[in-house]
């Protein structure tokens, strides 16, 4: 049985006017910050992505609110009436359904928009499960990139990887489960067989962290369709720098086994270098004969 939750501490200053971007757990309760709950007690007007998930975490800590929706489709709606609402002197807080708000969530225009107003924007860090699944994952963190949800269509999200081949840093998504192991194939496919964590239910009961070459991850049957969002890690390509005479070396010799594609999508495994680039050397090489 789960211990109940402590009664929040709260700090009886009243807020000052203005936005306030709160992040909020993306599992557990207990990682949500006092200085949050301060300010979710404070202030006028809660903003949500979904007002049902974000009253539940209100009610855990024995917190009331107003709530206004506020995702992509409410949004052009919602912003004048949030702009008049600061106008007044309100205090707003912008919340998502988990983690922290704009990462992969509706807000950035709002933000914007209440800048150029003239007003303050005051952020509330807290959970992110980008940062989660980086601080765990045993990839190189001191240079990453934090790319999103891919396409959802193998063409147009090999397209994607390919503009993303030749960052030299540790490459950060998020994935739906249904779209996983496809993902990770085109990811295997495009990076190369690059070492890779794929992060489940962090910080929940159930949370799983598996390390592994992209296609050993793509071939993982646990990988097939698992529930909700991932976070999906790449590590950056190899260190070595290859140069263009090593991959007119390596190419010149694929080419007299495979066709051009097939020949740059494997220098491209070998390399590390950017697969679309090297088949433009591919075919470049195959007309000089």
């Amino acid at each position: 049985m789960a211990r109940p939750l402590p009664p929040p501490t709260l700090d009886d200053a009243p807020l000052a006017p203005g936005l306030y971007v709160v992040a909020t757990p993306i599992g557990n309760l207990r990682d949500i910050t006092l200085r949050a709950l301060d300010v979710l007690a404070g202030c006028d007007l809660v903003l949500a992505e979904d007002t049902r998930v974000s009253g539940k975490l209100l009610s855990a800590f024995g917190l009331s609110k107003k709530f206004e929706r506020y995702d992509e489709h409410a949004a052009e709606r919602a912003r004048p009436k949030i702009m008049a609402t600061l106008a007044e002197g309100g205090r707003v807080a912008l919340v998502s359904d988990a983690g922290t708000p704009l990462v992969s969530d509706p807000g950035y225009r709002l933000v914007r928009e209440v800048a150029a107003a003239g007003h303050r924007v005051y952020p509330i860090p807290g959970a992110s499960a980008l940062l989660a699944g980086l601080s765990a994952a045993g990839l190189p963190s001191d240079r990453f990139l934090f790319a999103g949800f891919p396409p959802p269509k193998s063409a147009a999200r090999r397209t994607f990887l390919e503009e993303l081949a030749g960052v030299r840093a540790t490459l950060i998504f998020f994935e739906g489960g249904s779209r996983l192991a496809d993902s990770l194939a085109d990811m295997a496919a495009v990076l190369g067989d690059r070492e890779a964590v794929v992060c489940r239910e962090l910080t929940k009961l159930y949370e799983t962290i598996v390390r592994g070459p992209l296609s050993q991850l793509a071939a993982d049957p646990q990988f097939e369709a698992p529930r909700g969002e991932l976070v999906v890690l790449v590590g950056p390509g190899r260190e070595t720098e290859a140069t263009a005479a090593d991959a007119d070396v390596a190419l010149t010799d694929a080419l007299s086994r495979l066709k051009p594609a097939d020949a740059a999508a494997e220098v491209a495994k070998a390399l590390g270098l950017p697969r679309r680039e090297l088949y433009k050397r591919a075919l470049a090489l195959k007309e000089r004969g």
